[in-house]
C-alpha cells in the first residue's frame, strides 16, 4: 500500500473544505505539511486529485473516485479503532451456536443473565442443528456451541452442564390407554406406531430412537415435525405420543392446553446438555463464566419441571 490513513484524512478534509488552508486547520497541521502529503497521495494514485483555481479547488474525475473509496476506508478504520478501544477497555463479543430443541427454552434466561453480569458483552446467536454447529465451530464462525453430549471428537472440549430428562407427552386419552403403570413404564415399552418425532437430522430424534430401542428402519415412526412446538400440538390432538425434554416441558404445556406429560419410572431417560469449544481455543475465563451461567439457568428450568 503506497498511501497512508493520514494522507486520506488530509485529502478528505481538503475536499470537504475546498481549500488547502482550511483543510490544514481542520487537521491541525501546517499547510505546507498537508500539501506535501496530498502530493504524495496524488503520486500514489497516478494523477492530480484537485483542479486548483484562483479562489477555489475542485475535485478531478480521479479525485471524485478516490474520495468515494477514501470515505469507505476511513469509516472502516474508525470502526476498527473503536473496536480496539472497546476491547482494551473490557468490551468483548462472543458468537454462540445452539441447537433448536434447546434455544427457545434456554436462551431468554441465559441472555438476561449475561446482560446482568456484563453489559459490555456483545453476544451473537446462531441457531442450527448439531452437524452445522460443529462445522461452524471448526471454521471459527462461532466460539462455542450449546448442544447435547457426548460428541466423541478430539477436536472439541466438552463441558457437561446439566441433565435434561425425557417425559412422555401426549393427549390425556392417549396416556390413559397405557397398560403399564407410570412407575414401571420404560421408553422401550412404547410401540413404534405410537411415536411421533422430529424430522430426521435433529439430534433429539436420534436420542429418542436410542432410548426407545428403535431405529429409522421402522416405517411406523412418524418423523415429520420440524419443531417441538409443532410436535406438541400434534400429539396434544391425539396424533401419537412423543418424548418431551424437561427443558421444553413448561413452555410447551403452557402454550398447548391439551398437552399432558407423564414421567417415566427410574432410571429416567435423559440427555446431557453441554457447552463445546475448540480444543485449540484453550481454557479461557469467558468459557468458564459462560458455562456457569448456562448451567445455573438450565438447572433452574428443569428443577421447576421436577417439582
Amino acid at each position: 500500500m503506497n498511501f497512508t490513513i493520514r494522507q486520506l484524512q488530509y485529502f478528505r478534509a481538503v475536499a470537504e473544505q475546498r481549500n488547502f488552508g482550511r483543510g490544514a486547520q481542520v487537521c491541525n497541521v501546517s499547510q505546507p505539511a498537508l500539501s506535501v502529503q496530498i502530493k504524495a497521495l496524488e503520486d500514489a494514485m497516478g494523477g492530480p486529485l484537485f483542479e486548483r483555481q484562483a479562489r477555489d479547488i475542485l475535485l478531478t474525475p480521479l479525485g471524485r473516485d478516490v474520495l468515494e473509496y477514501t470515505k469507505d476506508v476511513l469509516n472502516a478504520a474508525a470502526r476498527l479503532d473503536q473496536f480496539a478501544r472497546d476491547h482494551s477497555g473490557g468490551h468483548r463479543s462472543l458468537s454462540i451456536g445452539i441447537i433448536p430443541t434447546v434455544a427457545p427454552y434456554l436462551l431468554p434466561g441465559v441472555l438476561a443473565a449475561l446482560r446482568a453480569s456484563d453489559v459490555s458483552l456483545k453476544v451473537q446467536i446462531r441457531e442450527a442443528r448439531t452437524e452445522r454447529l460443529l462445522s461452524m465451530l471448526r471454521s471459527g464462525e462461532i466460539d462455542a456451541a450449546i448442544l447435547a453430549l457426548p460428541l466423541g471428537s478430539e477436536a472439541f472440549h466438552e463441558e457437561p452442564l446439566f441433565e435434561d430428562r425425557f417425559l412422555l407427552a401426549g393427549s390425556q386419552a392417549r396416556l390413559d390407554r397405557l397398560t403399564i403403570s407410570p412407575e414401571a413404564l420404560r421408553p422401550v415399552d412404547l410401540k413404534t406406531a405410537q411415536l411421533m418425532l422430529l424430522e430426521d437430522g435433529h439430534c433429539l430424534t436420534d436420542q429418542a430412537l436410542e432410548v426407545c430401542g428403535q431405529d429409522r428402519t421402522s416405517g411406523q415412526i412418524n418423523m415429520g415435525a420440524s419443531s417441538l412446538a409443532t410436535l406438541s400440538r400434534l400429539v396434544a390432538e391425539g396424533f401419537g405420543m412423543t418424548l418431551m425434554p424437561e427443558l421444553a416441558a413448561q413452555a410447551e404445556t403452557d402454550a398447548v392446553p391439551g398437552l399432558r406429560l407423564l414421567r417415566f419410572g427410574a432410571p429416567q431417560p435423559a440427555r446431557t446438555i453441554g457447552l463445546v469449544r475448540r480444543v485449540s481455543t484453550g481454557a479461557e475465563e469467558w468459557f468458564n463464566r459462560l458455562a456457569q451461567v448456562i448451567r445455573e439457568v438450565g438447572e433452574d428450568v428443569v428443577s421447576g419441571t421436577r417439582t
